[in-house]
């Protein structure tokens, strides 16, 4: 037997260890422990929130439950990667030692973030389980003696590796596209007044010419250069923004003929068909699931 398996068995192994600190909005925390034997966490509380944890070693099994269902059993390998919307209910059971660091991000952050990085199109971080991230596992590293001495933590040290997260983050999981190479994208007032027009303009019609000549452009160099700055052409950014907009009048007290309409699509079959290819669901089966468990969906945000 293991020596820590033997020390768990005479009762003289502590329960999980936990360590935070904060940076700004946004919380960091380690937790570990070498039991098998730990009882089931409680509930995470639901917030306007994701919850992104790297794990630091090789974690073996544990169950994990989304609004009472149970929907993992299994482990995580060092340096894989996990993100929840902590907008639902979440409960763990560790069933075998663990050590990870988790970040709780506000919603509010990122969307802050992504607007100072002028990309206001920011929507929401794809939720992973299991993905090998070194990346986020440097990160977390580099936070370990902050973690061990928060009194002795440098702010501006804090802030850079937040920095750092949100930027692999929104890019890595969120969609956010940022070009390598400056030329040939759009300048950022013209990123900010595309998208500020667009976002304006997703449920009526409009003609991209008019929206290329605000912006002192021909049609067909502003489409390749709206490309080159947001990795996506117009139509797709609209496309994508309007499925987010059916998202939260789905929770409204409208039929989804009367949200398609309200979004700009030719009628409900084409937003169904639209919908679908984007999110693997009906607009009736998004309203189902959300809708049951009262979830409130911020537009930007999902």
């Amino acid at each position: 037997m293991a020596l820590h398996e033997a020390l768990n068995a005479a009762g003289r192994v502590p329960g999980p260890i936990v360590k935070s600190i904060a940076a700004g909005d946004i919380n960091v925390t380690r937790t570990y422990s070498d039991r098998f034997d730990l009882d089931v966490a409680p509930a995470i509380p639901c917030t306007d929130a994701f919850g992104v944890i790297v794990q630091l070693r090789d974690f073996d099994t544990h169950r994990l439950w989304r609004r009472g269902e149970l929907v993992y059993e299994g482990g995580h390998a060092k340096a894989s990667l996990a993100i929840t919307d902590l907008r639902d209910q979440w409960q763990c059971h560790h069933l075998s030692p663990f050590d990870n660091i988790r970040f709780h991000i506000p919603f509010s952050r990122m969307r802050a973030f992504a607007e100072e990085v002028g990309r206001s199109e920011y929507m929401a971080l794809a939720c992973v389980q299991g993905r090998i991230d070194p990346v986020m596992h440097g990160l977390a590293q580099a936070l370990l003696p902050s973690l061990d001495d928060p009194s002795d933590a440098n702010p501006l040290f804090l802030e850079q590796i937040n920095l750092a997260m949100l930027a692999h983050l929104s890019q890595t999981y969120g969609g956010l596209h940022f070009p390598v190479d400056k030329k040939g994208t759009l300048s950022p007032w013209q990123e900010r007044l595309a998208t500020d027009f667009l976002a304006s303009h997703f449920n009526k019609p409009f003609s991209i010419g008019d929206l290329a000549s605000r912006c002192g452009l021909s049609r067909s160099y502003f489409n390749k250069a709206f490309k080159e700055s947001f990795g996506r052409t117009p139509s797709k950014w609209l496309t994508e923004y309007r499925v987010a907009r059916v998202k939260e009048m789905l929770l409204l007290d409208l039929s989804i003929a009367e949200v398609s309409i309200n979004c700009g699509f030719a009628d409900q079959s084409h937003m169904t068909r639209v919908f679908t290819s984007l999110t693997g669901d009906t607009p009736a089966r998004f309203r189902r699931k959300n809708r049951t468990f009262g979830v409130a969906l911020d537009p930007l945000m999902v």
